[in-house]
């Protein structure tokens, strides 16, 4: 390094020096809150970024300078020590640096990476307390410059971890990554669709030594020893090469499937623990290796092996069942609401990386309700995987870019339904127990957000991420809407509009009026159809064309039409005279009888009302009532 290296790095050195000291009398208990802010470091930074911009001579000499002062500090104190608050000012006097561009932006977390490679786990959790409560703040301006070396020091330290005893801590790292990158970063979305073959289950073989009936007293030499042991060993070797015939079938057709009489079978003889045990564990295989199924051969072992374990949940469910209810019975003075309690506790507390295969511990596992459910989770995952590779679901991704994650295999219809069956049956067992139906919708919802992230992965992760609107887009967007929205006022003549002038009848009379003649718009009587109708029968006669024969059919077809219409709500009865209109005459006949036939009753009664001169000159005494009531002689009347 030159001599001008040298002095830049002791100026930067004894400028941060001065800056920790006006920190230290601001946090003065040297803890890990609050954060430093630019002014309370009194214009200190400003002498270090004293010109506009910083060079790459100025960013090294920075960086060598704040690591000179970092490994003196931690040489010195412990993380535990209040002293160390120095520690957690210099990171926030680097942060403030990096936000003005006056060091490197990835300064910070090279020092929290070595910070995290120097300390216990315990110390990594008070490291983390700085990094959860300024991670808004560190990761608010140049990320990407930062997101490589975050990443790398949280992998580091989950490699440390023990995910069975450091479970909450492990939950801190992964949260304190899901916060800080955005949400459709490909940093863990594993696009080459890559498994987890390294995750390989191993369970027994071969019974414990406890469960072999030797003789304690017996004394044998050793090549009888393992003669014997040799020949248990071999019958175990058949028990298991028989359990696992059991799971293959007898036909010789790789494509063949198992019949309903069989399912029935199974279901109704549940398998034995020792049968269970090799049969349950190699599921496992399938678990961590889906594309294991696509030979024929292993889809269908899966399919028995997988029917065999929920007849045996199923079972072991019903036994448990059977036996709480007696025990509720026979505890019920101690209260049955603590015991609820202390169950639920045990059932959300219950987490296990990674379950333990020992033979001894099987008969435990298969009675832990969060056991069974944690396995029939993982057979819910497969089968909605198997479900993806049907043509119908495959018909979705055809567009897609990222041939990594699309394969050629295809479902048959017969193992599609299959899987479809067994998930309902999966999906019923689930909702049962303490908050069945609860968990079942939580796995469910997670289930259905990942067939997105699926769909999204084989698109090629196109950005989800949308930019600002900018100050202008919404200015014109407001001025677009508030234009539509305003009141708009008629023009006189508006675009497209039509001249009404025609209406006005020689520039004197408004032709609005004979729009409101009583002629437009009263119905008429059908007697008014009567006439025009005879008309256009002697038109039909004399017609001298086709064309106009034609034209006074229509004319009459249209008014004999409008005729039946009036017609129909008085004399509906009379429409069977009428022969498809030719008999008009009809339908008039009967209103003309009925008035002639009024006239002369109107006629008779007018006649009978008066006496007549012969009954007058006889004497005949004719009897009239007066308006009192009182009956008179004619006579007598007519004086």
């Amino acid at each position: 390094m030159s001599s001008a290296g040298i002095s830049s790095v002791h100026n930067f050195t004894t400028a941060i020096r001065g800056l920790l000291a006006k920190a230290q009398k601001v946090k003065p208990d040297g803890g890990v809150e609050p954060a430093l802010t630019t002014q309370e470091l009194e214009g200190g930074v400003d002498k270090i970024g004293k010109h506009n911009g910083a060079t790459n001579k100025d960013y090294a000499a920075i960086e060598t300078a704040c690591r000179n002062i970092f490994y003196a500090l931690l040489a010195s104190t412990s993380i535990e020590g209040p002293p160390f608050g120095e520690v957690w000012n210099l990171l926030d006097i680097i942060s403030i640096l990096s936000d003005l561009e006056i060091c490197e932006p990835s300064l910070l977390f090279w020092l929290v990476e070595e910070l995290l490679d120097t300390q216990t786990i315990d110390g990594c959790r008070i490291v983390f307390d700085y990094l959860d409560s300024r991670r808004e703040r560190i990761t608010a301006k140049h990320f990407k410059a930062k997101n490589l070396i975050i990443l790398r020091a949280c992998n580091e330290l989950l490699r440390r971890l023990s995910r069975a005893e450091d479970t909450v801590f492990c939950g801190r790292v992964f949260i304190f990554l899901f916060q800080s990158f955005p949400l459709g970063d490909r940093s863990s979305v594993n696009l080459r669709g890559e498994y987890h073959v390294e995750n390989i289950t191993v369970f027994e073989n071969f019974p414990p030594k406890a469960e072999l009936n030797l003789d304690d007293g017996m004394e044998v030499d050793q090549n009888e020893e393992r003669t014997e042991t040799e020949k248990i060993a071999g019958k175990t070797e058949a028990a298991m090469e028989q359990a696992k015939a059991a799971l293959e079938h007898p036909a010789n057709s790789s494509k063949a499937v198992k019949s309903d009489a069989e399912d029935e079978e199974a279901r109704e003889k549940p398998a034995d623990m020792d049968t269970l045990y090799p049969i349950f564990w190699s599921l496992q295989e399938n678990f961590s290796t889906p594309t294991r199924l696509f030979d024929d051969i292993n889809l269908e072992n899966f399919r028995k092996g997988l029917s065999i374990t929920l007849v045996k949940f199923q079972e072991v469910q019903q036994d448990l069942q059977a036996r709480g209810i007696s025990k509720l019975h026979d505890d019920g003075k101690r209260g049955v609401k603590r015991k609820r309690n202390g169950q639920e506790d045990e059932l959300s507390s219950s987490f296990n990386p990674k379950y333990l295969t020992s033979r001894d511990l099987f008969d435990l596992e298969i009675s832990d309700l969060a056991f069974r459910r944690h396995v029939l989770v993982q057979a819910l995952i497969l089968i909605d995987f198997l479900l993806s590779l049907t043509t119908k679901a495959k018909r979705k991704l055809e567009h897609t870019s990222n041939k990594s994650v699309l394969y050629t295999y295809a479902l048959s219809e017969d193992n599609a339904k299959w899987a479809t069956g067994m998930r309902s049956e999966i999906a019923t067992y689930l909702q049962q127990g303490p908050e069945g139906k609860f968990y079942y919708r939580m796995v469910d919802t997670v289930l259905s957000r990942d067939k997105n992230w699926v769909h999204w992965k084989a698109e090629g992760c196109p950005p989800i991420q949308r930019d600002p609107v900018s100050a202008e887009e919404f200015s014109e967007a407001e001025k677009g809407t508030q234009k539509a929205c305003a009141n708009k006022r008629l023009r006189a003549t508006p675009m497209g509009s039509l001249d009404l002038k025609f209406l006005l009848d020689g520039g004197d009379t408004d032709g609005m009026e004979k729009l409101k003649d009583p002629e437009r718009y009263t119905l008429p009587t059908a007697e008014s159809f009567r006439g025009p109708i005879a008309e256009d029968d002697f038109d039909i006669e004399m017609a001298k064309t086709g064309e106009e024969k034609q034209q006074a059919t229509d004319a009459r077809a249209s008014k004999l039409w409008r005729t039946l219409r009036i017609a129909s709500k008085s004399r509906l009865n009379l429409f069977d005279r009428i022969d498809d209109g030719n008999n008009l005459q009809a339908l008039f006949q009967p209103e003309e009888e009925e008035s002639k036939e009024q006239t002369e009753v109107d006629g008779t009664e007018q006649t009978s009302d008066q006496p007549t001169k012969e009954s007058i000159s006889n004497g005949t005494e004719q009897k009239m009532v007066d308006e009192n009531g009182v009956e008179a002689p004619l006579e007598m009347t007519a004086k």
